[in-house]
C-alpha cells in the first residue's frame, strides 16, 4: 500500500486493514466517554477520585487517545523510518488485546470493582502495549534510518508501559496492599507518567513531523527536537524521584521548569513551521491542531497554581485538580486528535478505495471524502463545550457544566458521523 503525505510524495506504508480498526474503536470510545460525562455531570465536581470519573478518564486516555495513536503510528512509523512495519499480525494482536482489556478496566472503575476482571483488563492492556512495543522496536531495528521522531514514539511507549504496570500495581494495592501507602497517594505519579511520558512526549514527536508536513513547511530543527526530548524525559524522571523519595514538594519546581521549557520550545518549533509554510491557506483541521498546541500551556499554568497552593496549605484544591485533568484529556489531547483525524484518515481511506484507480480515472480529493460542514459544527460544539465546562468547574456553575456536556456529546456524535462516512466510503469515479 502507498500513502500520500500531503504533497506529491508517495511512500510505501502499512495496510489500511491494520490501521482503520483503531480509528473506529477510538471514535466509539470518545462517544461513550462523552455520554458518561453527561450522565455524571451532577457529581463530577465533587472529587476527582470517584468511580465514574476514573472510568471516564481511563476511557479517554486509553480507549480514545491511546487507541487512535496506536492506529496512526502503525501508519506513520514506516514513513518515518523509511521501512516496513515488522508485523501486521502483531498489530492485529495489539488491537484485540487492548480492545478486550479496555471495557473490562473501564467497567471495573465505573462500578468500582477492583477485583479480578478489572485486573485482567489491565493485564490485557499491558500485553497490548508490549506487543505494540515489540512491533515498533523490530521495525526500527530493520530500518537503516535513525529518526528523532521515531525515538520520541519509542520512548513514549516505554513510558506508557511503565504507566500501565504501575497502574496494575495500584489495582492490586486496593485489594492486597503491596505498597506502604494507599493507591490514592500514588495517583499523581501514575497520572503524570502517562500524561507527560506517553501523551506529551508522543504528541511532540509526532506533531513535530506532521504539522510541518501538512503545512508544507520546510522548517526543521533536529537539535531543538533533541533538546525537547531530553528536557521532557529528564523532567519526568526527576518528578518521579522527588514524589516517591522526598518530602520536599518545593523541589517539584525543577521538573516543572524543565517540562515547561520543553513545551515552550515545541510551541516555538510549531510557530516557526507555520511562519515558513509554503501553503499559505491553513485549513480548519490544521487550525484545530495548532490550537491544541496552545492548549498545552494551560495544564502547565494550572499545575503551577496547584503546586503553589499545596505548598501554602496541605489541603488540595479539588476544583483546580478536576479542571487540570479535564483540560488535559478533553483539551489538548482531544483537540489534536480531532484535527489530525481528518488530515490522516482521508488519505488512508483514499488509498484503500482509489489506489488501484490512480492515473486510470478521475478520483475525488481525499479532503472531499468527509463533510467539512459537519467538521466545522463539530469544532464549534467542541470548543464551546470545552470552554463552558472549564468555566463551570472553576465557578461551580452547574448550568454551564450541564450545557457543556451536551455540547461535547454533540461534538462526539458529529465526529463519529464523519468517521463513519469515511470508513464506509465506496468508490465514486467519473
Amino acid at each position: 500500500m502507498f500513502v500520500t503525505t500531503g504533497n506529491t510524495e508517495t511512500i510505501k506504508t502499512t495496510s489500511w486493514k491494520v490501521v482503520l480498526p483503531f480509528y473506529g474503536y477510538a471514535a466509539i470510545a470518545f462517544l461513550i466517554a462523552t455520554m458518561l460525562l453527561l450522565l455524571s455531570a451532577g457529581d463530577i465536581t465533587t472529587h476527582y477520585f470517584l468511580p465514574h470519573t476514573l472510568a471516564i478518564i481511563h476511557l479517554m486516555a486509553i480507549g480514545w487517545g491511546t487507541m487512535i495513536i496506536f492506529g496512526a503510528s502503525h501508519q506513520l512509523v514506516p514513513v518515518l523510518i523509511e521501512g516496513k512495519l515488522y508485523s501486521n499480525k502483531l498489530a492485529y494482536a495489539s488491537f484485540i488485546l487492548a480492545g478486550t482489556g479496555i471495557p473490562l478496566l473501564v467497567s471495573g472503575f465505573y462500578f468500582f470493582d477492583m477485583g479480578v476482571y478489572t485486573q485482567y483488563g489491565a493485564i490485557l492492556i499491558i500485553l497490548a502495549i508490549i506487543t505494540y512495543l515489540i512491533n515498533l522496536a523490530a521495525s526500527m531495528a530493520k530500518s537503516k534510518q535513525e529518526n528523532v521522531h521515531a525515538f520520541f514514539i519509542f520512548t513514549a511507549t516505554l513510558w506508557l508501559l511503565a504507566t500501565a504496570i504501575f497502574g496494575l500495581l495500584l489495582l492490586y494495592n486496593f485489594t492486597n496492599p503491596l505498597m506502604p501507602k494507599s493507591s490514592l497517594d500514588y495517583l499523581p505519579v501514575h497520572a503524570h507518567i502517562g500524561i507527560v511520558g506517553w501523551f506529551l512526549l508522543l504528541v511532540m514527536g509526532v506533531g513535530s513531523r506532521l504539522i510541518p508536513m501538512f503545512l508544507i513547511s520546510k522548517y526543521n530543527n533536529t537539535r531543538q527536537l533533541w533538546w525537547i526530548y531530553g528536557l521532557v524525559n529528564a523532567g519526568l524522571l526527576v518528578f518521579v524521584y522527588i514524589y516517591l523519595y522526598t518530602d520536599n514538594k518545593s523541589l517539584l519546581s525543577i521538573p516543572m521548569a524543565a517540562i515547561a521549557t520543553a513545551i515552550g520550545l515545541f510551541s516555538n518549533f510549531c510557530f516557526r513551521a507555520y511562519q515558513q509554510r509554503i501553503r499559505k491557506k491553513v485549513d480548519e483541521q490544521m487550525r484545530l491542531s495548532l490550537l491544541s498546541v496552545l492548549m498545552m500551556l494551560l495544564p502547565v499554568m494550572f499545575l503551577i497554581i496547584i503546586v503553589t497552593l499545596l505548598l501554602l496549605a496541605p489541603v488540595a484544591n479539588v476544583n483546580l485538580i478536576i479542571t487540570y485533568g479535564f483540560i488535559i484529556f478533553f483539551g489538548w489531547i482531544t483537540a489534536i486528535i480531532l484535527g489530525m483525524t481528518f488530515k490522516t484518515l482521508p488519505f488512508i481511506v483514499w488509498n484503500k478505495v482509489y489506489h488501484h484507480l490512480a492515473g486510470k480515472a478521475k478520483t475525488p480529493n481525499p479532503k472531499d471524502l468527509f463533510s467539512n460542514i459537519v467538521f466545522r459544527w463539530m469544532s464549534i460544539a467542541y470548543i464551546s463545550g470545552f470552554v463552558l465546562f472549564t468555566a463551570g468547574i472553576l465557578l461551580q456553575f452547574r448550568f454551564f457544566i450541564q450545557t457543556a456536556t451536551v455540547l461535547l456529546l454533540l461534538s462526539s456524535l458529529l465526529y463519529n458521523w464523519n468517521v463513519i462516512k469515511l470508513l464506509s466510503h465506496k468508490a465514486a469515479v467519473r
